[in-house]
């Protein structure tokens, strides 16, 4: 059994971890920046989540340490920034996004091939 006083110690940042991940626009705002970076205009087109909605989220995953911002002129540009949250995509991509478990979405498959690469 893993040592309890470790699990212990990093509990409260574990949590806090996890509720950052329990936002299924926060989850699949990671998942498309697992692809690579993209800006704010990309990811409201791909995901189809408003403006508003998208800001706030993002605001959270990059106060969370999930997201990195770059600025290029007027665009700010997301990417994942944390090594953490790219380890669990993978997982989350590998039990839920597998081949049996995806009816129709074939941007899974990459995401998928990184994680059992991994």
């Amino acid at each position: 059994m893993k040592d309890i006083h470790k699990i212990h110690i990093n509990a409260g940042r574990a949590s806090s971890f996890l509720k950052g991940l329990a936002n299924e626009n926060r989850l699949v705002i990671l998942c498309a920046l697992a692809e690579g970076e993209r800006n704010v205009g990309d990811l409201e087109n791909v995901l189809g989540i408003r403006q508003p909605t998208l800001s706030q989220q993002l605001a959270r995953l990059r106060s969370d340490g999930m997201v990195a911002t770059r600025r290029d002129k007027k665009q700010i540009y997301y990417s994942l920034a944390s090594e953490e949250a790219e380890m669990v995509l993978g997982l989350i991509f590998k039990i839920f996004c597998s081949k049996e478990n995806t009816e129709a979405d074939p941007g899974a498959s990459s995401l998928l091939a990184n994680s059992e690469a991994a």
